[in-house]
């Protein structure tokens, strides 16, 4: 997501700052980017030299320190992990001026708790695109309980009028609207390919051509990482504690085979590197 993000900015003509754990995680982001470039210039989606001012408006970061100083706005998209995301707002907390805008692209977890571990909570809030972010024109805003209405309106005019997306204003609730809602599809999906009513390409083209989806729900399962949608899908378990939301055993057992879905090259379908369907 963070590199999705990052090249949806970098397109709509706003300076990024890319900033990854260690420098081959940084050029393996880069290299995504450049190859989702290149696939939009096969289809006449963009120039060669859009390619260059896209990447050119893109700068590459390991330090926080020295690389948010002049930052806005600053879009946190690492793993769905509590603890991990805590430390790293407490250390965003103490980089960032008191008039950058803190957000968390969270799909599950709760902005109020992680506001909780800043010393200015008023400017914590969610900012969770739905993937692919930059062909998907909705953003869930989601207000912790100290959001301020400033941190609000400034956040609602950036999605609005800078990068000319639909938002959504959500108060806090597990899984917001969008995570919530996808997760009863998917796991309900496994469970129609687990009791043989379907197969896997059939479900999905029931959902996709009778629904228009974009994607099917094992598909996209597979492209959000199904690692994720279990972390997803069992925080949700136990914070509403219904049985809707209870991980199907065969999304345990793939996570636990190491079949993450696009970022593996397999999952409910397999996937080249590029992240296209194989036959």
């Amino acid at each position: 997501m963070g590199q999705g993000i990052a090249e949806m900015l970098a397109a709509a003509g706003l300076e990024v700052v890319l900033l990854e754990k260690t420098e081959a995680k940084l050029e393996d982001a880069i290299r995504r980017i450049e190859l989702s470039l290149d696939k939009q210039i096969e289809k006449w989606g963009i120039t060669w030299a859009e390619k260059k001012l896209i990447l050119a408006r893109i700068e590459k970061g390991v330090s926080m320190q020295s690389e948010l100083e002049d930052c806005q706005l600053i879009i946190e998209t690492i793993d769905e992990d509590l603890e991990a995301k805590l430390e790293l707002f407490r250390e965003l907390d103490a980089a960032c001026p008191e008039s950058v805008i803190l957000a968390s692209n969270t799909s599950t977890l709760s902005l109020t708790e992680l506001a909780g571990a800043t010393r200015s909570p008023h400017r914590i809030i969610g900012l969770h695109f739905v993937h692919p972010a930059a062909r998907i024109d909705i953003v869930e805003i989601v207000r912790g309980l100290k959001t301020s209405d400033a941190t609000y309106e400034r956040t609602r005019s950036f999605v609005e009028e800078t990068i000319r997306k639909k938002g959504v204003m959500v108060y806090e609730s597990p899984g917001f609207v969008t995570t919530r809602l996808i997760c009863v599809l998917i796991n309900e999906a496994m469970h129609t390919l687990s009791e043989h009513v379907a197969t896997a390409e059939d479900i999905d083209a029931a959902m996709r051509i009778g629904y228009h989806f974009q994607y099917g729900p094992l598909e996209l399962a597979d492209r959000f990482g199904l690692d994720a949608v279990l972390a997803s899908m069992e925080r949700l378990f136990r914070e509403f504690g219904d049985l809707k939301y209870r991980p199907h055993h065969l999304l345990r057992q793939m996570v636990r085979a190491g079949h993450m879905g696009v970022k593996t090259g397999v999952g409910f379908f397999r996937y080249d590197e590029e992240g296209d369907r194989l036959p």
